[in-house]
């Protein structure tokens, strides 16, 4: 079916209010089931999370090892303390930043390092046992030493800006102590062994002076630039118990952080006071969607990336970092745009986790540094975003190594990557339409877009052939200009589509729509040759190369589909030649491939990717590096099993459109689709079952259900909801906002409780088990 650009957007105010409040899992009866029972569901959350847990009986080593603990801005990681007899807890916070823009946002902007704490025990120690509870977002076990033992509970309180560990130490072991050691206020980049010079004239902060205040000890960071961070700490003991607070506070230009971060500490409740809120918040968290397949490894995958990013992004936290906020030695110690931002964040639309969403929420409200960082003559109409900036979106004096700016289409230097606020807006358009929150159509999305476009168009210029031509840009990541970029052609196209719908749906008459109908009629084809897309015209895809920029028209902007027969020879032939290149691909490769397979509707060629990805590239805590730690990739994998199990692009929901063969069971419950749907259903036997969808837009339903035979459509009652099919099977389903419908097979009386699935197999747990 044909459905206009109008329709996918058209809907009315309420999706995102409502998503941001936990419903827990839908689980439904049968139409004979008391109404009552309906919402119900048959699942164990603390028993089910548990199968998930990360386990360490080998003491980790490294960041790639050890438990992470977080809430957005405070985070720490726990692994030995390399060379002593001890345990290492970092202290690193997401708006702990430099701020001298004149040396760039690698190093006068970049993330700064806090320091860290070291658990050092009496005796030697001998084992760990430790458990990660991903449930109570709990660190939990024991430390063995010669001496005795050290039981131990850890958190980062889910609201609160607090680390709070509790230690019950054995007769041997009650003179364990903590020590905090603070670190070098420099950029991670200044490190000689990423070979990355600082400009002349950087040099690191002055040396954080210790002191005390009753029974707080505080770490004062004074900055070149004026404010401050500030790590205080309190040790408490309540019977054998001893439980060790600690607190960063950030101000900038500001010297206010020590208050803030005393507060904090002599506030801190008992452990088991503090834990009781921390877990009810994390235990609405989960419950706000259901996901279970039968792979056992990829399913404790995925839920260990819904912790994680829960543990890493809050809405007015700053947007992840490459790093997230648990920083360590790095050669990216800023917020990158050119794919790993975009990537971090996909995950939080189809879990039901809109309350994450840090993208939308920055590019709103730092955009006045979208435009003021273009070149003046085009600032006045136009936003851009650097590759790299701080948590403001400012990049600061951009250079070889300090940082790097948007750049001129056509100019070189600085390099003309163009695209990424384009890329980056996709993003948001994503949030609108899983919510179909007008606001953020009519206030965020709309506006800049329109900038970001602009930008465009002051460079495309007709060619001979009468083609709308545009100088050479930089494609993320491959390393040669190229006019006619397809980076920035499928960028273009999407991005006037998307004004064109948005400016329908808002009403407005705007003066630019002849322009960007213009655009889309007369742009210039994608060039592409005998193995597939280019990266631009004269410049083919030659080499291996991570990056997927160059086939953004097929993922995630789906402007070429695998529906589309005609597109189909060149989709298949791209992706082959692209990922044919081996030598240079990375972790995310695969979960680009996965995702572009499951359109193609290749479930185990998907599966296969997310496998080679776990195999070659995922460390044993789930995290991922290239040269230093990185995020994007593990959380990027978990929105390819999205795509595996629904897709809801173009207007139609599709359920189960991928799953390997040997998935033959998968539920799911409360997965959020664009139109603002919640969609709950279960796959039994290698078949759909049932799905219930429920609307909270009234925007257009269109299902692609799977189930065979005749259909049975009805509200939770039982009552016969409005429907038709469509000549190629789909159902168009009339749903109000605040309405819901039940799918299944016309004769069939399945059970409508959403519970796991049963396993294919064992598999060992992550951690170092």
């Amino acid at each position: 079916m044909d459905i206009s650009r109008r329709s996918m957007l058209g809907g009315t105010l309420g999706g995102l209010a409502a998503g941001l409040v936990g419903t827990g899992l839908t689980g439904i009866g049968a139409t004979a089931v008391a109404a009552e029972s309906f919402g119900r569901a048959d699942v164990d959350w603390a028993r089910f999370l548990g199968s998930a847990d990360l386990v360490w009986r080998t003491m980790p080593k490294t960041w790639y090892e050890g438990p992470f603990l977080g809430n957005g801005f405070l985070g720490s990681g726990i692994y030995a303390e390399p060379g002593r007899n001890a345990v290492r807890f970092n202290v690193q916070h997401s708006q702990v930043q430099d701020h001298r823009p004149e040396f760039g946002s690698l190093f006068g902007l970049a993330r700064l390092p806090i320091g860290y704490f070291t658990l050092e025990p009496v005796g030697a120690i001998t084992a760990v046992d430790w458990r990660m509870d991903l449930w109570n977002a709990e660190l939990t076990g024991t430390i063995t030493t010669a001496a005795g033992s050290l039981a131990l509970r850890a958190i980062v309180h889910s609201e609160q800006s607090l680390l709070a560990v509790e230690v019950r130490p054995t007769e041997g072991e009650r003179d364990f102590r903590w020590v905090f050691h603070p670190a070098e206020a420099v950029s991670p980049r200044a490190d000689p062994v990423f070979g990355k010079p600082p400009p002349t004239g950087y040099v690191a902060n002055p040396p954080a002076t210790l002191e005390t205040s009753g029974d707080c000890h505080l770490a004062v960071q004074g900055l070149l630039a004026g404010g401050e961070h500030v790590t205080a700490w309190r040790e408490m003991s309540w019977g054998s118990a001893r439980t060790l607070f600690t607190s960063v506070a950030w101000s900038h230009p500001q010297r206010t952080a020590k208050a803030t971060a005393l507060q904090a500490v002599r506030r801190a409740e008992p452990f088991g006071q503090l834990a009781y809120g921390h877990q009810r918040w994390w235990h609405d968290y989960y419950r706000r969607s259901f996901l279970s397949i039968p792979d056992t490894r990829l399913q404790s995958f995925y839920w260990i990336q819904l912790y994680k990013v829960a543990s890493a992004a809050r809405r007015e936290a700053p947007v992840m970092a490459t790093s997230g906020p648990w920083l360590e030695p790095t050669p990216w110690p800023a917020t990158w745009w050119n794919l790993n931002v975009q990537l971090e964040y996909w995950l939080i639309h189809g879990s039901n986790h809109l309350e994450l969403d840090a993208v939308s929420y920055a590019l709103d409200k730092y955009r006045a540094n979208l435009s003021n960082q273009l070149s003046e003559p085009y600032r006045a109409d136009s936003a851009g975003i650097p590759r790299t900036t701080d948590m403001t979106l400012l990049n600061g004096v951009a250079g070889s190594t300090s940082g790097y700016a948007v750049g001129i289409p056509g100019q070189d230097p600085p390099t003309p990557e163009v695209g990424n606020l384009t890329w980056a807006l996709h993003n948001v358009w994503l949030s609108y339409r899983h919510t179909m929150d007008r606001r953020l159509l009519q206030d965020t999305l709309f506006p800049l877009l329109r900038r970001a476009i602009n930008y465009y168009l002051h460079f495309l210029q007709p060619g001979p052939d009468g083609k709308l031509h545009l100088p050479a840009t930089f494609s993320p990541e491959y390393g040669v200009n190229a006019p006619d970029c397809n980076y920035d052609l499928s960028l273009i196209r999407w991005g006037c589509r998307t004004l064109l719908d948005s400016a329908a749906e808002l009403r407005i008459a705007d003066p630019l729509a002849p322009r960007w109908q213009q655009v889309l009629a007369t742009l210039v084809d994608y060039p592409a040759d005998a193995n597939g897309y280019m990266i631009g015209a004269g410049v083919p895809f030659a080499k291996s190369h991570r990056h997927y920029s160059h086939l953004l028209q097929i993922y995630p902007l789906y402007e070429i589909t695998w529906e589309q027969p005609e597109h189909r020879q060149i989709i298949e032939t791209s992706l082959n030649h692209w990922v044919g290149f081996e030598g240079a691909l990375q972790g995310y490769t695969f979960t680009g491939a996965a995702s572009m397979s499951a359109q193609m509707l290749r479930g185990d060629q998907a599966a296969s990717y997310l496998g080679e990805l776990q195999k070659r590239f995922i460390q044993p805590n789930t995290m991922y590096k290239e040269s230093g730690p990185v995020i994007e990739t593990p959380l990027s994998a978990a929105q390819s099993l999205h795509d595996m199990l629904v897709q809801s692009w173009g207007g139609v929901i599709r359920l189960f459109p991928a799953v390997p063969a040997s998935w033959g069971d998968v539920a799911l419950s409360d997965f959020r689709t664009q139109g603002a749907f919640l969609l709950s259903a279960s796959r039994e036997g290698g078949k759909t079952r049932w799905l219930k969808v429920r609307s909270e837009a009234g925007a257009p339903c269109v299902l692609r259900t799977g189930i065979e035979g005749d259909l049975v459509v009805s509200d939770s009652s039982g009552r016969p909801k409005r429907w038709r099919a469509l000549p190629n099977g789909d159902l168009e389903v009339d749903l109000r906002a605040g309405e819901e419908a039940l799918v299944y097979r016309k004769g069939d009386r399945p059970d409508f409780t959403v519970r796991p699935v049963p396993p294919n197999g064992e598999s060992a747990p992550w951690g170092l088990p």
